[in-house]
């Protein structure tokens, strides 16, 4: 059991005696009686939960299904019940939705105006990114779209100008649910309870007590970690710390890695970005991960730590078999290093949708040519087989030879040397290995000034 403290629509709230995976969904309906934040598929797919959780670094729509309740303490948690102003006046987005028709049957609307209404406070007007991770069945997207634009010339209201501000001390936390204050404490605590359960963002976790309904035992909150926070230079290297949400590390990025900037776009959803970890990503070692496949391309070395002793590995020896990685007991992930830049980097995704889906296969290409001849490769893939794997025979059949869709060609055989995939609900094995040779001629011919990807190409006339 645990306390927490955190503001709710602008009250302190202090809990007592709590069960630290109780999600903050569960206690907003069953325990506080607030309905207006709903349960779809408690899974983080459908956004009909998401709310607005602010601290001294801004405000970020999350989902309440996949949120403990320790991960709000010392912060302020808004819901669609605290979205309008002590006199009753509308959010710009609630009354722009109302005036654009924006909603039928209304279950998806309270998640998507605490969405829209996140972007808004942030200036934000990539709409349809911000609502990737709303459902809406039955009003279809055009009138939300239009809500959204319609409110962008309105000012923040007064009453939401500083959500974050009005924010409680934390609580202190039982032993069993430790909330560590640095790097140095998680490591402490983690070698002396090696098997307990480390919690960043839950986005996976969450899943083990929502739909596996698992007792986790000793928890250890990561949240609190800032130095596990931070990205930094170091010599030719940027060091990234486990804790950077995929949101963050997007937006650090964008200049310096602008393709898996891009490429980050397509990772779940916003509301799951806000609370991923580039740390949880890797450590979960999920064979079809959106991450590791770009950062084994771009030669990311992993940094382990278990008590006072670190370790540094390349991270394609971290992952051994399948969910099966090269960590020890009460060893944790701790940052990940990656060149300074890396102009030649490509990844691509395959998925069934554009926007909130699982790779079937994911593919990332870093290739340097000198002059036209290739010089250097390195190609990872994720969903090829049981870990994210490197196509070290697909990389020696394109290396001294001229970059041509020639070459290509003649690569494509080496893929069945490197990887023998699997059939599962999200593709056959027969599916991937050709998606995966099509994307080796994808990547040359937009290396040679083709356009290929859909937000580029337009049907002929």
């Amino acid at each position: 059991m645990t306390d927490v403290a955190f503001s709710l629509n602008g009250s302190h709230v202090t809990l007592s005696d709590i069960p630290p995976t109780r999600t903050l969904l569960e206690w907003l309906r069953e325990d506080r009686g607030l309905k207006g934040t709903k349960e779809g598929c408690n899974e983080g797919d459908c956004g009909a939960c998401t709310v607005m959780v602010s601290d001294g670094e801004g405000s970020r729509a999350l989902n309440a299904c996949l949120l403990f309740l320790p991960q709000l303490n010392g912060k302020a948690l808004h819901t669609v019940e605290g979205l309008s102003g002590p006199d009753g006046a509308l959010h710009p987005v609630q009354q722009a939705m109302i005036d654009h028709h924006g909603s039928q049957c209304g279950f998806c609307t309270p998640g998507i105006v605490m969405s829209l209404a996140t972007a808004h406070l942030e200036g934000a007007r990539d709409h349809d990114d911000r609502l990737a991770g709303n459902l809406c069945r039955c009003t279809g997207y055009a009138p939300i779209l239009r809500a959204a634009m319609a409110a962008e010339s309105h000012p923040v209201p007064a009453w939401l100008a500083d959500p974050g501000g009005n924010v409680p001390e934390p609580a202190s936390v039982g032993s069993d649910a430790v909330q560590p204050e640095s790097a140095d404490d998680l490591a402490a605590w983690y070698l002396a309870n090696p098997d307990a359960t480390l919690v960043a963002g839950a986005t996976d976790v969450g899943l083990w007590v929502t739909k596996a309904l698992q007792h986790l035992g000793s928890v250890a909150f990561l949240g609190r970690c800032r130095d596990l926070q931070q990205i930094s230079p170091v010599g030719g290297s940027l060091r990234i710390g486990a804790g950077v949400t995929i949101a963050a590390l997007r937006e650090a990025l964008t200049a310096s890695h602008s393709n898996f900037a891009e490429f980050l776009r397509r990772f779940a959803s916003e509301q799951i970005r806000g609370a991923a970890t580039i740390g949880g990503n890797i450590a979960n070692g999920s064979p079809i991960g959106d991450t590791p496949p770009a950062l084994i391309a771009m030669g990311a070395r992993l940094h382990l730590r278990q008590g006072d002793a670190r370790r540094e590995i390349a991270l394609e020896d971290f992952f051994l078999d399948y969910r099966k990685q090269d960590r020890r007991a009460g060893e944790f992930v701790e940052a990940v290093s990656i060149p300074a830049s890396t102009p030649d980097l490509a990844c691509y995704k395959l998925s069934k949708r554009f926007d909130q889906d699982i790779s079937a296969v994911c593919g990332c290409f870093n290739i340097t040519l000198e002059g036209s001849i290739v010089a250097s490769a390195r190609i990872a893939f994720g969903g090829m087989a049981g870990i994210p794997k490197r196509a070290r025979a697909v990389e020696a059949a394109l290396l001294g030879r001229p970059f041509t869709l020639e070459t290509a060609h003649s690569a494509l055989p080496a893929f069945a040397s490197d990887f023998a995939p699997m059939s599962d609900m999200r593709a056959s094995a027969a599916y991937r290995l050709e998606a995966a040779q099509a994307l080796l001629l994808r990547h040359v011919h937009e290396r040679l000034g083709t356009p290929v990807s859909v937000l580029e190409l337009e049907a002929g006339a």
